[in-house]
């Protein structure tokens, strides 16, 4: 599958306009979303809930490793 395939114009535009904003802010897109991702984090409970997901998933195991192709096949 190639890159972007299956995107919406929509969320192409609102990318876009994310690194507009995030430019103005002086931050990079990536920079802007990581503040936003340990906010929201940190509203939901973040590192407790998260230490107790992964508590529950130790005894889970893959076969992986995976190639990029075989990540993301449908």
């Amino acid at each position: 599958m190639a890159a972007g395939a299956g995107v919406g114009e929509d969320f192409k535009f609102l990318i876009e306009h994310a690194r507009l904003v995030a430019r103005a802010q002086h931050k990079t897109l990536n920079a802007a979303f990581r503040e936003w991702l340990e906010q929201y984090v940190a509203q939901a409970g973040g590192g407790a809930a998260v230490d107790a997901l992964m508590r529950r998933l130790r005894p889970v195991r893959s076969s992986g490793p995976y190639t990029r192709d075989e990540m993301y096949e449908r």
